[in-house]
């Protein structure tokens, strides 16, 4: 992976042809240690977010040696790049060879469910192994965030104490709870209140937890999404731990994604023509724009001029909107972005913020998709929850509600709380 100063060096030395992701491995190191220092439990990274072998390698390198995986593929990754790091598998519905395959061939013991079938399932594939780290999938209320996870997983409150005890009598290890308040949470309290619905469920079973996993759904910063500072979300993690019904010994995990990774990348693409408010993209909706176009979440760019002129483009600022490379209609990302008015074919368009489900959720669709990858060494991402942030995106008045950066400084060290084992 070469590496350059900042992403205009890299526009000054050549002109891709592809669109390049331009990762920054110290925000996710920032971020990493960030969640070691003031999170009071175990950290375990949500590879879907973004399996990039270098993402892995970072996260090990600054303390986090936990991972959240879904599939036998995300195992081996971690299995490549970081060898015996501990693997949880946390996808409720899995196929029985992937199952046995996990706990035989990759010694993974964590695993999550929401229905007794797919406990039977587990015990079934494992041999009826008695060393399992069984995680009940409780549903909770997703109000309050950007992309909401409930529906597809999870245990009803009513039908949950049943589940907890059936995972309670089926192992001699560990038992635990977890959920998701959905993705891109805005609301630190929705953390709080699935900890109390989960409580009662747990006492309606008359059983403690060991584990008490509150999944991921941990903000990061775009336009028109302004998150309240991470440190609120730890404390309400903090205060609603303090309120369930746990003994002294029961763990706390957490599995974030999006806001270990999601400053870490942005993608520099190329503008093959322009009409009117329209720029049509080398990347788009089947690439690494998927939230652009169909969340229609309006990324923070900035755009510079290539060719011999090189340069970062300034002046007057308009709203634009943008069209992929494929023949797909729906391949367009409405924005609204805002850019130098003077924009046009050849120049290049940065966008910032996609570390999380932007080079993950990459298709080849018509025959698009490939990108490139460069570091660059020093260039900020263009917000930060961690304080990492040394620019901000200009924009026009008109636009200061759906363009604008939060900076979050870190607040100190919290206490690690110890594990059972």
């Amino acid at each position: 992976m070469h590496t350059y100063h900042k992403p205009l060096d890299l526009v000054r030395e050549r002109s891709p042809e592809r669109p390049v992701a331009l990762v920054r491995q110290g925000t996710v190191a920032v971020a990493a240690r960030w969640f070691q220092e003031n999170f009071k439990g175990d950290v375990l990274y949500a590879v879907k977010a973004n399996p990039s072998p270098w993402v892995i390698r970072t996260l090990v390198d600054n303390g986090v040696t936990g991972f959240d995986v879904a599939s036998i593929p995300e195992i081996e990754l971690v299995a490549e790049h970081a060898p015996g790091s501990r693997m949880a598998f946390m996808h409720p519905v899995k196929s029985r060879a992937a199952i046995s395959a996990a706990y035989f061939d990759h010694g993974v013991r964590t695993f999550s469910f929401d229905t007794h079938e797919e406990l039977e399932k587990i015990l079934d594939a494992t041999g009826q192994a008695k060393d399992l780290t069984l995680i009940v999938r409780m549903a909770v209320s997703a109000e309050g965030a950007a992309y909401s996870l409930s529906g597809k997983f999870g245990v009803e409150s009513h039908q949950a104490p049943a589940l907890m005890l059936a995972a309670r009598r089926a192992t001699q290890d560990l038992m635990g709870v977890s959920f998701h308040v959905g993705s891109q949470c805005m609301r630190p309290t929705a953390f709080q209140a699935a900890m109390a619905q989960t409580g009662r469920a747990l006492v309606r079973a008359g059983v403690f937890a060991d584990v008490i996993d509150v999944g991921g759904g941990f903000p990061s910063v775009y336009p028109g999404m302004i998150p309240p500072d991470m440190s609120d979300y730890i404390a309400a993690i903090d205060r609603g731990f303090n309120e369930m019904p746990v003994s002294e010994t029961t763990e706390l995990w957490c599995e974030p994604g999006r806001a270990l990774v999601a400053e870490s990348t942005s993608l520099l693409t190329r503008v093959e023509l322009r009409k009117g408010d329209a720029l049509y993209l080398n990347d788009g909706a089947y690439g690494s724009l998927f939230d652009a176009a169909h969340a229609k979440w309006p990324f923070p760019v900035k755009s510079y001029r290539g060719g011999a002129d090189a340069r970062e483009l300034e002046g007057n600022l308009k709203p634009f909107q943008f069209y992929g490379p494929t023949c797909d209609s729906i391949d367009h990302m409405p924005g609204p972005f805002w850019l130098p008015e003077d924009v046009r074919e050849g120049d290049f368009v940065e966008i910032g913020m996609l570390g999380a489900y932007g080079v993950a959720m990459s298709t080849r669709f018509n025959g698009f998709g490939a990108v490139e990858t460069a570091a660059v060494d020093d260039d900020a991402p263009m917000a930060s929850m961690f304080g990492l942030a040394r620019r901000s995106i200009p924009v026009p008045r008109t636009a200061e509600s759906t363009n604008v950066v939060r900076l979050s400084r870190p607040k100190g060290k919290a206490g690690q709380r110890k594990r059972k084992r």
